[in-house]
């Protein structure tokens, strides 16, 4: 940022202070607002960089910003109404040579804002805006309109000045520029076959009734312009035409959670859903938006394990850690340690994941055996296969009276998890929690591994742990408190 532009940004923050400290009494109502969203929306601005600039860049601007108003009050308004000073920085669009711009985010993280105030930037400030066309695809024309279109963070709420025009019976937009916006609806794919476009805003694209059909006759429509360009925006779901996109090296892609958008929500709604929802696959997919898939042939079901979370807080019998060392060192490398207990009907319960990703042997030797302090654990179990004598020694090494057990896997790592899947499937073992990456790695869990290829550390843990617990009955049984 120039000096000058320091300056006039500076000038215009003391101004702001000057007239509430000098006329606050005789503000009027309207005024105090704007003061109030000038000082809010400064105050960041003071350490970011993008945000100056978005302020003090005429070129960013419908021209409103070319002579930057003298007044603050002024100014403050100016700043609470531009799109380009107000978003996050992943609602701007990506940088590079994309065609298909994808936005991966929970329910109310601003994924429709984002791509409303896209096409409206487009349509008002795009060299050739008056020869534009852009298609608006939905599930249904309904949710084109009440969603899209007319809806809170829709085209015409946040169009301002330059608000197009909703042409019903022909089924588009029209902005004073001359660009035009028809809607389409999922359920219909052949209303794509024949017009051609700039541009696409595709809405909730893994609830489209005739996905692929639809996709792929817009994709035979944008042949417009001299860099056709689709923004998708949608709450995750595993369907083929999602993971495909995905998968496309011409796709760029931004992931938004809700709770990056909490300043425009309801006071206390992301708590409220995260108590509840927090760590479940639901919550995961319609808040974080996490793309989140089961194997078909998987040893593990999300809704068995889901079922099984429940609260606990009888007396443990018994209560082991089990670590799972890794191979080899690396940013990839995690050490399993699965901390589990038996209550006094015989039922597992599994108490915490306490994995440590990317852990040299001292700092996971560290982990295990803060974690046996924290549940006052019987024993440590702890796999030999990969480290041998080591493994056993750089525990001791941390405490001497370590109660390790050491275990060595002669089967393999499916047939070993076998017996344990059939005591979630017979309603034995229970989770106190949601362990997210845990079950990530049982429902993805098959015949030849993880999808990943990666080892399965977390779920080797909690086969070890599960294992000494109940389908060996070694240890001795004693009462305690979690």
């Amino acid at each position: 940022m120039t000096g000058r532009a320091t300056a006039i940004f500076c000038e215009h923050e003391r101004g702001m202070a000057d007239i509430a400290g000098k006329h606050e009494a005789r503000l009027t109502e309207a005024a105090t607002a704007a003061l109030e969203a000038g000082r809010r929306l400064l105050a960041p601005a003071r350490h970011d960089q993008g945000k100056r600039d978005a302020v003090l860049r005429p070129d960013m601007r419908d021209g409103d910003l070319v002579a930057l108003p003298g007044d603050p009050l002024e100014f403050a308004g100016v700043l609470s109404r531009d799109w380009t000073f107000l978003r996050r920085r992943e609602q701007a669009p990506p940088p590079g040579d994309w065609r298909s711009w994808l936005i991966l985010g929970g329910r109310g993280s601003g994924k429709t804002r984002t791509g409303a105030e896209w096409v409206h930037e487009l349509a008002t400030r795009h060299p050739n805006a008056g020869e534009l066309r852009i298609a608006l695809v939905a599930e249904t024309l309904g949710d084109a309109r009440e969603v899209m279109i007319d809806g809170a963070s829709g085209i015409c709420r946040i169009a301002r000045a330059k608000r197009p025009d909703f042409e019903t019976s022909r089924r588009r937009l029209v902005w004073p520029s001359g660009a035009m916006a028809q809607i389409f609806s999922s359920e219909d794919p052949e209303s794509l076959r024949g017009p051609q476009f700039h541009f696409a805003w595709c809405d909730e694209l893994a609830k489209w009734k005739y996905a692929q059909e639809c996709w792929d006759m817009l994709q035979f429509g944008l042949r417009l312009g001299a860099r056709p360009r689709q923004l998708v925006t949608t709450t995750p779901r595993p369907v083929p035409l999602l993971k495909a996109l995905m998968a496309d090296p011409e796709t760029a892609l931004t992931r938004i959670s809700t709770s990056a958008n909490r300043a425009n929500l309801a006071p206390g709604f992301i708590e409220a859903l995260a108590s509840r929802y927090g760590g479940s696959r639901l919550g995961r997919q319609e808040l974080d938006g996490e793309l989140i898939e089961d194997r078909d042939d998987a040893l593990w079901k999300r809704e068995t394990i889901e079922a099984l979370t429940l609260r606990v807080t009888g007396p443990l019998r018994r209560i082991v850690v089990a670590v799972d060392p890794p191979a080899s060192a690396g940013a990839n490398a995690c050490c399993g340690i699965v901390v589990a207990g038996l209550d006094a009907t015989g039922r597992g319960v599994v108490l915490a994941d306490c994995s440590a990703p990317a852990a040299s042997p001292a700092a996971w030797a560290g982990a295990v055996v803060r974690a046996y302090r924290r549940f006052d654990a019987d024993r440590i179990v702890a796999e030999i296969n990969q480290g041998g004598d080591m493994v056993s020694a750089m525990l001791r090494s941390v405490d001497a009276a370590l109660p390790v057990t050491t275990v060595r896997a002669t089967r393999g790592k499916y047939l070993r998890a076998e017996p344990v899947a059939a005591l979630y499937e017979q309603g034995r073992v229970i989770h106190a929690g949601r362990f997210s990456e845990l079950e990530d790695q049982m429902c993805d869990f098959g015949p030849e591994g993880l999808s990943s290829g990666r080892s399965p550390d977390r779920l080797d843990a909690l086969v070890w742990a599960l294992t000494a617990l109940m389908l060996e009955g070694a240890g001795e049984p004693r009462v305690r408190g979690i």
